[in-house]
């Protein structure tokens, strides 16, 4: 699903609301996850899941063109944890 999906699904079950609404909560709602997460810390919505940040160290990685070793610094990329009822929901058949 990608964003405009999202919003339409939105609008179809909230009549009542206007497209402009819909899209003033949809970045809203990822703004503030967003963030959260660049400040450090975690979201956690229960029955989905929890959105944090890990780090990773810095390595020595290889330019795939040029076979030229390089260096990548060090940073934090964001992680999702999948809640226990979505994991049951994808595995059940």
């Amino acid at each position: 699903m990608i964003r405009s999906e999202l919003l339409q699904a939105l609008l179809e079950d909230n009549p009542e609301l206007r497209p402009e609404e819909v899209e003033q909560v949809v970045d809203i709602f990822f703004d503030e996850i967003s963030g959260r997460l660049a400040e450090g810390g975690r979201v956690e919505l229960r029955g989905f899941g929890a959105f944090s940040t890990r780090e990773r160290e810095a390595r020595i990685g290889r330019n795939p063109r040029t076979g030229e070793s390089v260096e990548v610094p060090s940073k934090r990329v964001p992680y999702f944890k999948p809640g226990k009822e979505m994991r049951e929901r994808l595995n059940t058949n």
